[in-house]
């Protein structure tokens, strides 16, 4: 929505000390003679420096007058979008709005250092939070005079990170004068090392070291006693060990998944799969598929289709325990873990129900390669009602998986392996994967989930059941 601007002049310190509370519930008083109002929905300040408050927007420049935003027509903008200082070639780089569930995040580098020049948008730094790393764009065009942050702090949406100077002055003689103020303190150190350190001093370090001696000539002799102390295990010696902190996506995931263990009661039932039927129609319409729809047929929206299936069947499977009260959805998103070099991430497939083959390995390929290099957003990643977690692709023959909060149950995939199976009453080699369905047994009984567990078995052995609907 596009927001017109009328200012009003506050003539009384009374109307914004005290009746700024009925202008308005988002109205905010940041200084004795100034405040702002916002409206829901509000996304872009010009012209105006502010920090962002749990959706609320501070004005840092105290002014007499009160800022109305009146709805007017159609607005294109992004919540996201850096703002910027007004005052003059100086330009404030901000923490961006990371999310409506994101309070602050953790600045894990700077991409830029002062001096250097950026374009508009370029990155200059990255924000890590509990679901994802976050870009800080530059707000203009110049070179980053200085960095108000450091990295590893804590900073919260609004927060100013560096200053950028349009036309680059005072930038490359900041620099020298920094070097030159930092190269003096040395060497005033060492002097007043060496003045602090007189004859009066040095004796009495003279007189510890020698009565120092013969107690560590009497700790000699006791040191035979520490023999039977050999037959104890050696551990390996601290210089040996590194001791990293945590990143924030790795704390949340470990929470996350402490959290599902401690609250579900959690239960795993197994199957395994014929992937011959399977595998062959990939292979006959591979090439006919990528013709036609741009993308490689996998095995994946095979068992996206087949799963969306099984949860129609049972729709207790797509539920979800809330308090007292059970919580049916009639609509399926479909999760899938996918492993980055950062972490585990879980973009979400949003209503499978109502997409084909080729539509699902789209959606598929794009998320998992946004996973992957790290643009995933937040939004593509909240929500799902049931997880499928393909171990199979690091060659996982067999395990147990498990739930993903607020879901009730996930699916397993594993790798497929040749193994002997009896059919028609020979013995012949088959492809076969083992599946694994890990339930909430408070709510989804053993029956319910077995029967699941048979109808993803039935499609994927037999594909011609999507067809049918049988």
């Amino acid at each position: 929505m596009i927001w017109g601007i009328v200012r009003r002049k506050i003539t009384s310190a009374q109307v914004i000390g005290q009746s700024v509370s009925k202008i308005g519930p988002r109205c905010r008083a940041t200084a004795q003679k100034e405040a702002i109002l916002t409206c829901r929905g509000f996304q872009r300040v010009q012209r105006s420096s502010y920090h962002i408050l749990s959706g609320n927007y501070v004005c840092s420049t105290p002014r007499s007058e009160v800022i109305e935003l009146i709805q007017k027509g159609s607005f294109i903008g992004s919540r996201s979008r850096l703002f910027s200082s007004d005052s003059g070639d100086l330009v404030d780089a901000v923490v961006p709005f990371m999310g409506e569930s994101i309070t602050d995040g953790t600045l894990a580098k700077f991409l830029k250092q002062p001096g250097d020049r950026v374009e508009m948008d370029e990155p200059i730094a990255q924000i890590e939070t509990d679901k994802v790393t976050i870009d800080v764009a530059s707000p203009q065009a110049g070179v980053i005079q200085k960095l108000t942050a450091k990295e590893g702090e804590t900073v919260e949406p609004g927060a100013k990170i560096a200053v950028i100077s349009k036309s680059g002055e005072g930038v490359a003689q900041a620099a020298p004068a920094e070097k030159a103020a930092a190269q003096p303190p040395p060497a005033e150190e060492k002097p007043s090392v060496e003045k602090q350190t007189p004859e009066s001093e040095a004796a009495p370090a003279v007189k510890d070291k020698t009565p120092s001696e013969p107690p560590s000539t009497a700790k000699k002799p006791t040191s035979p006693p520490s023999k039977p102390m050999a037959s104890e295990p050696q551990l390996p010696p601290k210089d040996r060990e590194r001791r990293v902190p945590m990143t924030r996506l790795r704390k949340r995931v470990a929470t996350r998944l402490k959290d599902s263990q401690n609250t579900f009661a959690l239960l795993t039932t197994f199957n395994e799969v014929d992937m011959t039927n399977l595998m062959k129609l990939r292979s006959d319409y591979k090439d006919a598929f990528l013709e036609k729809h741009g993308v490689k047929l996998g095995l994946m929206s095979g068992f996206v289709k087949a799963a969306v299936s099984a949860l129609q069947h049972q729709p207790v499977v797509n539920a979800v325990i809330d308090g007292d009260d059970i919580i049916y959805r009639d609509y399926i998103d479909i999760s899938f873990a996918v492993g980055t070099k950062k972490g585990l991430v879980v973009p979400v497939i949003r209503n499978s129900e109502r997409m084909n083959f080729a539509e699902i390995e789209k959606e598929i390929s794009t998320l998992a390669k946004k996973a992957n290099d790290g643009s995933i957003s937040i939004d593509e990643m909240a929500g799902g009602t049931f997880t499928i977690s393909n171990g199979g692709v690091y060659g996982s023959l067999l395990s147990t998986p498990i739930i993903n909060p607020p879901q009730s149950a996930i699916l397993g995939m594993h790798s497929i392996v040749n193994r002997p199976m009896v059919v028609g009453g020979n013995v012949v080699p088959r492809p076969m994967m083992y599946i694994a369905l890990t339930y909430d047994h408070r709510l989804i009984d053993g029956r319910e989930a077995v029967f699941f567990l048979r109808r993803i078995k039935d499609i994927v052995e037999d594909p011609r059941r999507l067809l049918l609907d049988i």
